[in-house]
């Protein structure tokens, strides 16, 4: 039987009571996936819920074939090692007993003898030239995602769950695991934002507060069928508005007939020149009609209502994010940053960064590049003030604002209103909100606490924080920003940082993002 994944009637909501998944009906088969839909709409729970680690509040999962789950966060336990992530530390332990000649008859007849040799060459594809037994403490994020990589794929599961992927990748890491997927022959399904991958899938499943919907094809043939999608339904959206309007005026108009017909049958019944029983004839005639309309006008004003609410509903969903940013009026010549001879580095080690001269100027946009463990969030702690060189001296000379992965500018236990007056002092609660709401966080979303918010909807708040004041900083630093940002919130992001007349310094693993917002250097570590 083929491998398959079959979801039925999956509910499930949040603590608080809000609802993620609707009786979700849904199938998925032995083909590459790419699942993607808006921060906080369910993505990662749909994923726990398919792998087992949370249970949905109703419906069914029913798993043809075995699954492989790579998880978004991967948190090395006490004294994990390698061997740990492909299950093999006992049989490893068993290999070497044998090769000590220690090894009973029994235990002889269970060791598989090239084990070691078909791991290791495993590791070696994904460019990991390490001991089985090395402790995953000791390696970056960015290598215990594609050592994990390199387990799932040796034990060759029906179907990949693979969450963010490449998230904290570096440019081979990335290539590493785009290249996995376009040769991956079995099912998988990937939550990403990463377009190169979603380049090399069979179908993308977008799942929004209206459920999930599958289009047939990849990345670019997605966009396509979008965009005819939005213009479908914004035309919907004006015809709606348009029978509104139009059930408005005709209601309008029956109204003011049936009031001059019972103006009449009122001036009738004044003169007395008709016989009395007529008239009350007449008058009960007038309101049985005046009623069956007013009844019918409802109706009509319901259907109408329901049409243009489901009609605006669509359009939002489809509707790509917009965000605004007022100008910081930088002056082209005006030196923003200056580096003299800085070194930096960590108690106890090498210098990470040595002897670095670097003078920016104006509204120029600058890339930090390099391979995991380079320097680059060094370098750019040194230049935010973050990190003091151990030589060398950084000037800062105009104002600026630091967007870190984690966002830590934001007061977590605040709302994002509280956090923007806090952060913007001279804004009014009315300058807030209109701010907030430029950033799609209006009327309640404005008051949700930012520890509550997912990590694309914490960045999105902390650009709001920083950028939809009157007066955006000058110079703004970012630290992989896309890493945690739906791709509808990634193409928001790329159009306002396009309009930002700033200086820009960002770092970052994604092409498509560094084209997008015109980078106008590259410094290469």
């Amino acid at each position: 039987m083929p491998a398959s994944i079959v979801l039925s009637q999956i509910t499930w909501s949040t603590p608080d009571g809000r609802t993620l998944l609707d009786h979700l009906d849904f199938r998925f088969a032995a083909e590459r996936t790419g699942l993607i839909g808006r921060n906080g709409v369910g993505k990662t729970t749909l994923f726990n819920i398919i792998a087992g680690l949370t249970a949905p509040a109703s419906g069914s999962v029913v798993i043809t074939g075995s699954i492989g789950l790579l998880r978004q966060d991967l948190i090395p336990q006490a004294g994990e090692t390698v061997a740990d992530l492909f299950g093999a530390r006992p049989a490893l332990a068993l290999l070497d007993t044998a090769e000590a000649g220690a090894a009973t008859i029994e235990q002889l007849a269970d060791i598989d003898w090239t084990l070691r040799e078909r791991l290791t060459g495993t590791l070696d594809r994904f460019g990991l030239g390490w001991a089985l037994d090395a402790r995953l403490s000791t390696l970056s994020g960015g290598q215990r995602t594609r050592a994990a990589l390199a387990a799932l794929t040796f034990n060759k599961p029906d179907f990949l769950l693979l969450d963010e992927p490449t998230n904290n990748l570096d440019e081979e890491g990335r290539r590493l695991v785009i290249d996995l997927l376009a040769g991956w022959r079995g099912g998988a399904i990937v939550i990403s934002h990463d377009r190169a991958l979603l380049a090399e899938v069979d179908a993308i499943v977008e799942l929004t507060t209206l459920g999930a919907t599958r289009y047939g094809g990849n990345w670019s043939h997605y966009r396509a069928c979008r965009a005819l999608e939005l213009s479908a339904a914004t035309h919907d959206l004006a015809i709606a508005q348009r029978q509104m309007d139009e059930l408005a005026r005709a209601t309008q108009a029956t109204a003011e007939r049936q009031a001059r017909r019972d103006g009449a049958g009122r001036r009738k019944r004044a003169k007395g020149d008709a016989p009395r029983i007529l008239l009350d004839a007449k008058k009960d005639r007038s309101e049985a009609t005046g009623g069956a309309h007013a009844r019918l006008a409802e109706a009509r004003h319901g259907q109408a209502t329901e049409a243009l609410s489901a009609a605006r509903k669509r359009v939002e969903v489809l509707q790509p994010l917009s965000m605004q940013i007022a100008s910081t009026n930088l002056l082209p010549g005006r030196v923003v940053l200056r580096l003299e001879g800085v070194s930096a580095g960590y108690a106890g080690g090498s210098p990470v960064i040595s002897d670095m001269s670097l003078v920016v100027t104006g509204p120029e946009r600058i890339a930090i590049t390099g391979a995991n463990g380079a320097g680059k969030t060094t370098l750019l702690s040194v230049m935010s003030g973050r990190l003091v060189p151990s030589a060398g001296t950084v000037q800062r000379p105009v104002g600026f604002a630091v967007l870190d992965q984690s966002v830590s500018l934001l007061d977590g236990a605040a709302t994002i209103r509280d956090n923007f007056r806090r952060l913007n002092p001279n804004s009014g609660e009315e300058a807030a909100r209109a701010a907030l709401a430029r950033f799609m966080f209006r009327a309640d979303a404005a008051m949700q606490v930012v520890s509550s918010l997912s990590g694309g909807q914490r960045l999105r708040a902390g650009l709001a924080c920083t950028l939809g004041g009157d007066h955006p900083p000058p110079l703004l630093f970012l630290d992989e920003p896309t890493n945690h940002l739906d791709i509808q919130s990634i193409e928001a992001l790329e159009a306002a940082l396009a309009r930002y007349d700033g200086a820009l310094i960002v770092i970052s693993h994604d092409r498509a993002f560094l084209e997008s917002i015109g980078i106008t250097r590259v410094i290469a570590l």
